[in-house]
């Protein structure tokens, strides 16, 4: 009995020493030079009164366990004012966290600094000590900010960047300039998104819990890659959260226009669509099949019958769009992280999964094609087609993001990966009219697409820190990317409906049936390293490294003509495939293939790309307050190409692109007071065609019947014999100067003025091909400058009266004019195409560059009610799209005024449960395109209304 005594005592002491133990609370923070912004290594950071204490590390981060209680915390530092942080409270299994503690340079013998600890909890300082203290041009936006404002993914965050506007509420552009001059990285390394022709990474696949800050890079250092030129957007994610996260989250979003209706537009697709990838239901027929015999083939020989008719009975027979009543939005995430001290080590992980699933439909959407009169004296656009109707699209996207990091006092070392997959199928059914050339009548369309992608990244990276106080800082990174994207069985049917009857004809074009494969490996490594030293007394950093990406893609596209015999139909499209019509030795008359892709196939192709750099710089200030970077890349960028155009021509990877070319900048910045900067940049970057467009590539967009044509076909005017594109692909040179003035107020308060100038050499931009109606190509055209201007301001009202506290307002506007120097065979096809009265210049819009960004918030921010709302305006100018020539007209988006409103509200104990509310699109507006012409009323390109979608979102923070 007294050893069951003593052994339950002991138990109950074991128990409660590890209670009392498990119950510490943690002090965490980060500490950095007030004046430079940079993270201080080494300061010595104690419980006053005791021996208990920490000191940072290389990145001046601290962390201390302790007993439930009030602290005053001492933070001192060598030649730097000592703080001590009083009333600091620390709660059981808790972080208490001070983000930005800054400690000022001593310049007297002083009294340590006392200040209170809910004084030192500051929300944006941290991001904004960045931008006073960056070498770049910069704006972002931090974790805090997003906590305020309720966003839930990058993308709805970083629209309320200084000169940032985003297309399809998914990718991301800067200072108005399209894709192709915005680039996008994850924790600094280039990467691949779901559309690798995009220069862009799509942003609403990061949860904005597992984002440590979205920074905008809008000026070039030569640490930087040389392909951007209106900014680049670094998606910085969090490798040591601050705090443990640990929360399940649910969506759900509702649109009265597309949800729930009766009339939406689908078609049956795999048993595993609903995960974002194809079953084998949409397999290419001709799988397993040496030969791919022709019609012919299969007249003159039994054994190439069999297999005609076998490949024939093995398409999948479904060619209609059907109704059916469409679901909602709704989606679910997952979040995981925290940090934990393990003797020596630090270890950090993150996790987040997230799966949406959303619905689209478009009803009374428009695709048109119109074109100037035959004589100068009809001014009025005539409309050459007309597609009218509506389609349904479902979307799913699951992503996956983990992250795994070890850190001691001197390095860290970090691996992350992140894998994506997204499935969207798409049905429509239009009316279709053509008015082209004699060939007039009426038709029946249906479309049946679906597109799958993939893309996995890994990143290793280190980071290390030698010498005396850190003096020698060292980063590396590895990252391999794979990415697919196939798009099986796109289906292509449209029957002619004028006269009453129903037939398929080669003036309505015939069905089709096509499948594209791309796969495309990346490889991106770079390491960076820098030296402080001195200049005059002056702290100077000197800043070199080398780089190395390689990427391979191979794209193939295999497309099949249907062609219908003497096949009667009754307006069914599936009748097509029906047993009874397909072709065979009894019916020699019937539906038969023919394959597009043999014996030639242009859009079957390898492509090549190596990229190897090296960089020096070098930061000093040459005056107290005149700090300078300048420095100079060097990139030797080939590409090569395998595969064959048009006449057969075959290339076995022949160089097209090979340049060895420098890339010089230089940052200066002066400090005209604590707050306040002059800055100004020169730079020259680069932006090069991609895959695609260097290419001899076909590319058809069946639901919009446009055509993209890769930039190695020539065009040539047949009618006059005039060669109005050659075919050469070139890269654009790119000269970039900004001038900013900045200052920066207490309260996350700031205000920035800047201008920027931008000359292009060889712009490459999207014109419409001559020698084929509504196709559309890349090509270098006429020199090319941009100017503009950019103001942004945050402000709190609370000057208004207590009443306005909680309230703040946010704008940004960047208004930009562009000049393009045409060509002379734009020029002169311009001329040529005049209307009365009309006068040419040698100079027109920059395709893709907005006239005007505007953004602007009103929020409010409850910090004693856990209630954070927003009112949030965007519109971006009317942009040309695409350039005319010959007697096309230009294309102009249409400026969409987008109205948001976000609200978060936390609720129960620790605002462990959350819940968000966002309407998009309040104002209903649409997404327009048009053609302009001189004098003639605006006609609609593309015209598709989005409706306006309220949005739930309920998170638990478990």
């Amino acid at each position: 009995m007294i050893n069951i005594i003593k052994g339950t005592f002991t138990a109950i002491c074991i128990l409660a020493f590890s209670t009392v133990f498990g119950q510490n609370g943690t002090i965490r923070g980060k500490v950095t030079d007030n004046a430079t912004g940079e993270e201080l290594i080494g300061v010595s950071v104690l419980i006053k009164g005791t021996t208990t204490g920490a000191v940072t590390d290389f990145e001046g981060t601290f962390q201390i366990s302790l007993a439930p209680g009030t602290y005053d915390l001492q933070i001192s530092y060598v030649s730097f004012e000592t703080m001590t942080i009083s009333d600091v409270l620390v709660e059981p299994n808790k972080i208490t966290l001070f983000e930005n503690v800054r400690l000022r340079e001593a310049v007297a013998e002083l009294d340590e600094i006392v200040v209170t600890a809910k004084v030192i909890r500051d929300s944006e300082s941290a991001l904004l000590t960045i931008k006073r203290k960056s070498t770049n041009v910069l704006d972002g936006i931090s974790a805090q900010n997003f906590k305020k404002i309720g966003d839930g993914d990058a993308a709805s965050a970083v629209k309320r960047v200084t000169g940032v506007s985003v297309q399809d509420g998914k990718y991301v552009f800067v200072r108005g300039l399209g894709d192709r001059y915005t680039k996008s990285i994850l924790n600094g390394m280039d990467i691949p998104g779901l559309d690798p022709d995009r220069n862009s990474l799509q942003m609403d696949i990061f949860p904005t819990n597992v984002i440590d800050n979205l920074i905008v890079l809008k000026s070039f250092t030569s640490d930087l890659g040389a392909d951007f030129t209106g900014g680049v957007i670094n998606i910085e994610t969090k490798d040591f959260p601050e705090e443990r996260i640990s929360k399940i989250g649910i969506s759900a979003g509702y649109n009265p226009s597309m949800h729930f209706n009766g009339n939406y537009i689908k078609y049956d697709g795999g048993s595993t669509d609903f995960l974002g990838f194809d079953d084998g239901t949409r397999d290419i027929p001709t799988n397993g099949f040496s030969k791919i015999p022709f019609r012919t083939d299969a007249l003159t020989n039994p054994g190439d019958a069999a297999t005609f008719s076998q490949i024939l009975n093995n398409f999948n027979p479904q060619l209609t769009a059907m109704k059916a009543s469409s679901l909602m939005d709704y989606g679910v995430n997952l979040s995981l992280g925290n940090q934990r001290p393990k003797g020596r080590f630090t270890i950090g992980y993150n996790l987040a999964l997230s799966y949406k699933n959303s619905t689209e439909f478009f009803q009374d959407t428009e695709f048109n094609r119109f074109g100037k009169g035959d004589t100068p004296d009809v001014i009025e656009l005539q409309q050459f087609e007309s597609q009218v109707g509506d389609y349904g699209v479902n979307n799913i996207l699951m992503a996956g993001l983990g992250g795994f990091a070890v850190k001691t006092s001197k390095s860290k070392f970090k691996m992350s990966a992140l894998h994506l997959q997204n499935g969207e199928s798409k049905a429509g059914i239009f009316k279709f009219v053509n008015t082209d050339q004699g060939a007039n009548f009426d038709a029946l369309q249906h479309n049946l697409e679906y597109s799958e992608r993939t893309m996995t990244n890994l990143l290793l990276n280190g980071t290390h820190s030698f010498g005396s106080k850190g003096s020698w800082g060292v980063d590396w990174k590895v990252s391999p990317t794979r990415s697919k994207i196939v798009d099986p069985d796109i289906r292509f049917t449209r029957f002619r409906t004028d006269g009453g009857t129903f037939r398929v004809s080669t003036e309505s074009g015939l069905p089709e049936r096509i499948w594209r494969f791309l796969d495309e490996q990346n490889l991106a490594a770079k390491v960076d390293a820098t030296k402080e030293y001195k200049i005059n007394g002056r702290t100077a950093k000197l800043g070199f490294g080398t780089g190395y990406v390689y990427k391979q893609r191979d794209y193939n596209i295999e497309n099949f003509q249907i062609l219908p015999g003497n096949t009667a139909f009754t307006g069914n499209p599936d009748e097509l495939f029906f047993p009874q019509n397909l072709w065979s030795t009894q019916n020699t008359n019937g539906v038969t293939y023919d394959p597009q892709f043999i014996p030639t196939n242009p859009n079957k192709y390898d492509a090549n790309i190596k990229n190897t750099s090296f960089y020096v710089s070098n930061e000093f200030n040459a005056f107290k307050n005149l700090k300078m970077i300048v420095g100079v890349r060097a990139e030797n960028y080939e590409q090569r190409y395998t595969g064959e155009n048009q006449n057969g021509d075959k290339f076995d990877n022949a160089m097209v692109l090979d340049a060895l070319d420098f890339f010089p900048s230089a940052n200066l910045i002066y400090s005209l007071s604590e707050n306040k900067n002059l800055r100004f940049s020169y730079s020259k970057t680069i932006a090069r065609p991609s895959f695609k467009e260097a290419s001899f590539a076909t590319i058809l967009d069946p639901l919009s019947g446009r055509t993209f044509i890769g930039g190695f076909f020539n065009d040539i005017n047949v009618a006059t014999g005039e060669e109005i594109w050659d075919g050469k692909l070139k890269a654009t040179d790119i000269h970039n100067f900004d001038l900013r003035y900045e200052i920066f107020q207490p309260g996350a308060q700031t205000i920035s003025v800047s201008a920027f100038y931008k000359t292009f050499s060889n712009p490459i931009e999207i014109v419409q091909y001559v020698q084929a109606a509504n196709n559309f190509q890349p090509r270098n055209v006429g020199d090319g400058q941009v100017i503009g201007g950019e103001v942004e301001f945050r402000q709190n009202l609370s000057a208004l009266g207590r009443l306005f506290e909680n309230l703040s307002l946010t704008s940004n506007v960047t208004i930009t004019e562009s000049r393009i120097d045409m060509s002379a065979t734009e020029f002169l096809s311009r001329q040529q195409n005049a209307r009365d009265g009309e006068r040419i210049k040698n100079t027109r819009d920059m395709a893709g560059q907005a006239p005007y960004i505007v953004n602007a918030g009103f929020m409010y921010d409850g910090l004693n009610n856990g209630l954070q709302a927003g009112l949030f305006y965007n519109v971006q100018g009317r942009t040309l799209q695409d350039v005319g020539i010959s007697n096309r007209p230009d294309v102009y988006s249409v400026p969409f005024h987008s109205l948001n409103f976000n609200a978060n509200k936390s609720f129960g104990q620790d605002d462990k449960l959350q819940l968000g509310i966002n309407i998009s699109n309040i104002l209903g507006d649409f997404k327009e395109q048009q053609f302009k012409s001189f004098g003639a009323q605006d006609q609609f390109f593309s015209r598709l209304n989005p409706g306006t979608t309220i949005g739930v979102s309920l998170g638990y923070k478990l």
